[in-house]
């Protein structure tokens, strides 16, 4: 299976009957996606002028989306996503106002912390249920994993928008405007997507006594975890080690900006990929990717100029996309029946963990050797994910066991919810 596909199928995928509003409320949704925790940490910063302060309460804001990715995942998956993400986003849009105003009481840190997990515990999760209803709408193959790459595009777009949208909005008169504004788009996003023909169709999974580990029972979802995991690990690395190497070359403005630029690349890239992914077998493609992105990463560390590595960003962005997308394809093939929006939900867990492992080791070398230590040991890591997953290669397979898709919507069925 080599989920190829043409600049066809994703015209074919986009303009599928009944997509249009939820693609529209999903856009909402996730343009915020990396806005809103940067935005609290900036705030956090203005209010109480500790940077310490205001990385724990975006650190509480992480592990809360790890452990709200898969419930609410889970629970998408039984009960369809529009009770659920109208109940979350309520949460969400609660918990923002809460934090908002204990940001500008000046509560105590602890406090901060817990409510920054709050929101992210609360976040709406619409990008796993978007991306588990492309395939209940889209019923080919190839428009299909259209659907899923146009969804891991978009993604890393967000990734580029967002932090440049919070660094504009804390400079406004009043510094939560960031998180406000984010929020707001976040939980009007939310609710549209919800009420949306297509998604109010989708509706109740049958009652089944499936294993307590969900899609995580499955042997080629723990592979397609650990491969995410490894992604999230080099990207962890490398999120410390280069505003580091700009502190450390007298230019620590230019810290975000070298970062945006593997962004940059990793979009153009993921768009002529998805056109002719390499190798053909997903068995293959995990761990070839990953490997790739550690041995791009690698040249990291050699450089001498901001402009080197700048280049060296370009090159080792374009592996990024990729990555998302074939996990976001790999979906399909390993998670079990029913268990679509819990599985990507367990992909964006394995990711941030990754990322906190990353971050925290890269924070430790760079310190005291230095950002080549830490793009070298971000290289060496990564290998020893991709080894390990390519060793479990074979579990990456359908089990024959599960039905090979879901039901797909008919028109009549959306037409109805309308």
């Amino acid at each position: 299976m080599s989920q190829s596909t043409s600049l066809a199928d994703y015209r074919a995928a986009l303009t599928t009957p009944g997509s249009g509003r939820p693609l529209v409320a999903s856009l909402l949704a996730r343009l915020p996606i990396a806005m809103i925790g940067l935005s609290a940490l900036l705030y956090v910063q203005r209010e109480t002028g500790s940077f310490a302060a205001a990385g724990l309460v975006s650190a509480g804001s992480l592990v809360g989306v790890s452990v709200g990715s898969v419930v609410q995942g889970r629970i998408i998956d039984r009960f369809g996503p529009t009770r659920p993400l109208i109940v979350v986003a309520t949460l969400f849009a609660v918990a923002m106002t809460v934090l908002a105003l204990a940001i500008e009481a000046h509560a105590p840190t602890p406090v901060l912390v817990i409510l920054g997990g709050g929101i992210g515990i609360t976040e709406p999760m619409v990008g796993s249920a978007s991306r588990a209803l492309w395939g209940r709408l889209v019923e080919d193959e190839a428009p299909r994993n259209a659907a899923f790459s146009y969804e891991a595009i978009s993604m890393e777009v967000f990734f580029i928008l967002g932090p440049g949208l919070a660094g504009v909005l804390v400079t406004a008169p009043w510094p939560g405007t960031g998180m406000v504004v984010g929020g707001a788009c976040m939980v009007v996003g939310s609710l549209m997507f919800a009420l949306s023909p297509a998604v109010r169709a989708w509706g109740p999974a049958e009652q089944r006594h499936g294993s307590l580990m969900g899609a995580l029972a499955s042997p080629g979802m723990r592979t397609l975890a650990l491969a995410a995991l490894g992604f999230g690990m080099v990207i962890g690395f490398v999120e410390v080690a280069v505003p580091a190497a700009a502190t450390e070359a007298g230019r620590p403005a230019l810290g975000g900006v070298l970062l945006s630029v593997w962004s940059v690349s990793s979009v153009a890239f993921g768009v002529a990929f998805s056109l002719r992914p390499w190798p053909r077998s997903m068995a293959l493609r995990l761990p070839a990717l990953l490997a790739a992105f550690a041995l791009l990463v690698a040249l990291l560390a050699w450089p001498s100029t901001l402009w080197g590595l700048a280049l060296a960003m370009l090159a080792a962005g374009a592996m990024i996309t990729p990555q998302s997308a074939t996990h976001s394809a790999a979906i399909e093939i390993v998670a079990p029946k029913g268990t679509a929006a819990e599985a990507f939900g367990w992909v964006l867990t394995a990711v941030t963990l990754g990322l906190a492992f990353g971050q925290s080791v890269s924070g430790y070398l760079v310190e005291h050797q230095g950002p080549s230590a830490s793009f070298l040991a971000a290289s060496g890591a990564a290998l020893v994910v991709a080894a390990l997953v390519w060793l479990l290669r074979g579990t990456v397979r359908r089990s024959e066991a599960q039905p090979s898709a879901v039901p797909v919507l008919s028109s009549s069925q959306v037409s109805r919810s309308a």
